[in-house]
């Protein structure tokens, strides 16, 4: 599977009938997936497919889903009034010895109000029917290339994550190979430390010497968080190259990498492993802060 990104645009219009139709979808980072839909009057029912068609395409992201429609071609219709144009043909009836009997005229019957009315023409049945197929169907058209936009993305954040985990392992390989962490140069560091404890001390415990000496030792010792970041390291590559939405567990990869390379830091006795161990929290950040546009 690959990776998709959070963020995306897509928009597609059409026509069906005298209506034009336009769906635009956006796309930016959640924690969840949250639909936000504006649906013009009468296109409420439409909810149910949008958010079926979004959860089966996408699992994480703030989407904002909006329809717009608009009549191209009003066409007018005449609507006659029937139980008011038999009133006034009853009326004429009724008068016919009072008044001219002369043929009642289309123009007259016009003029007369309430007789015609004349309004917008309604869609059909079908025309209504076709209308809504076409709609449904440039609403999938419009998710499947968001989901497209997406997976590009992805791919283009997956080579710059590879790229940040390469340097991770470069940078942890540099700590790991530094001469401060070779056995003699730990020795030599422990005998000074140990010298530096024995000055002035005229009873030094010697339970307390050697609490002092293996505490200096642990410190000296980097060999558990450099595994770590091995193994973090491996975990991150095996989880890009498995794809799909894995943005919640590279966050977590994130977070450890961070803590490794704090303790570093913070265990250092050497000015090249300190520089690396910054490095390493500089390139982390960066990474941490590619992984949260993954779903």
């Amino acid at each position: 599977m690959t990776l998709q990104s959070m963020t995306g645009f897509a928009r597609v219009e059409g026509t069906s009938g005298r209506t034009r139709w336009a769906w635009e979808l956006r796309s930016v980072n959640g924690k969840g997936l949250d639909l936000r839909l504006r649906l013009p009057p009468g296109l409420e029912a439409l909810e149910a497919d949008i958010r079926r068609l979004a959860g089966e395409a996408f699992s994480r992201g703030n989407l904002q889903i909006g329809l717009t429609t608009s009549v191209s071609e009003a066409q007018v219709e005449a609507v006659v009034n029937e139980g008011a144009l038999a009133a006034v043909l009853a009326l004429r009836d009724r008068l016919a010895g009072t008044i001219d009997p002369a043929p009642l005229k289309l123009d007259t019957l016009l003029s007369v109000r309430g007789i015609v009315d004349f309004r917008e023409a309604e869609e059909s049945e079908a025309e209504t029917q076709a209308r809504d197929r076409d709609i449904r169907a440039g609403l999938a058209e419009a998710i499947r290339r968001l989901a497209d936009m997406r997976r590009k993305e992805g791919t283009a954040l997956a080579d710059v994550l590879l790229g940040q985990v390469a340097r991770i392992e470069a940078l942890t390989a540099a700590v790991e190979a530094d001469p401060s962490r070779s056995v003699a140069a730990i020795a030599e560091r422990l005998a000074t430390q140990v010298a530096t404890l024995m000055q002035g001390a005229t009873a030094l415990d010697r339970d307390r010497l050697h609490q002092e000496v293996a505490l200096l030792a642990t410190k000296a010792d980097l060999r558990e968080e450099i595994d770590r970041l091995k193994s973090h390291v491996r975990a991150a590559r095996e989880l890009i190259a498995e794809g799909g939405p894995i943005g919640r567990k590279l966050d977590f990869l994130a977070q450890e990498f961070n803590r490794e390379s704090n303790t570093i830091c913070s265990k250092s006795n050497a000015a090249a492993v300190t520089a690396a161990g910054i490095e390493l929290k500089v390139v982390i950040d960066q990474f941490r802060e590619q992984v949260q546009n993954l779903e």
